[in-house]
């Protein structure tokens, strides 16, 4: 990909009084994104492995991308203004009339669900993760603390 970008993974997914925090990252940062509660389960549950009795709205746009014959290509976090993020979800189409590349403005977390679920890279624009802050230690503490949580709060000796 071009030097624009940054490829990113999802780092953790904590649930929050009004929703939930995704946090996105690579090696070198990691930031947050607030999503509302659906579409941070549907987040858990993709990463989770979980499978659903019922397709969810982002199962039913992957089977509407599939019958269509395009393919999610990858998704793009390429601007953020006063606290919101914005994303475009780029999808390829080739077929016997040729190749086609579709552009759609989407919400990130509608993004990184059908990214998730596609197994597609998830890139943020330079200029965007170069502009927000570093919570890298925040979800280390977070983790660490979830740890001993889950391990009776125990501290080994």
């Amino acid at each position: 990909m071009k030097n624009g970008v940054v490829v990113t993974t999802i780092k953790g997914v904590m649930p929050t009084a009004n929703g939930c925090a995704v946090f996105l990252g690579n090696e070198e940062k990691t930031f947050v994104i607030y999503v509302d509660h659906s579409v941070g389960n549907a987040i858990q549950m993709t990463l989770s492995g979980v499978k659903k009795e019922r397709p969810l709205t982002h199962d039913l746009i992957g089977s509407i991308l599939l019958g269509l014959g395009a393919q999610l290509d990858h998704v793009v976090v390429n601007d953020a203004r006063d606290g919101t993020f914005f994303a475009r979800i780029l999808l390829r189409m080739d077929n016997e009339l040729g190749k086609k590349i579709v552009e759609l403005d989407a919400r990130p977390s509608d993004s990184i669900v059908l990214a998730l679920q596609q197994k597609r890279p998830i890139y943020v624009a330079r200029a965007v993760f170069d502009g927000v802050e570093d919570m890298t230690e925040i979800l280390e503490r977070v983790l660490k603390q979830q740890a001993e949580e889950a391990d009776g709060g125990e501290e080994p000796t």
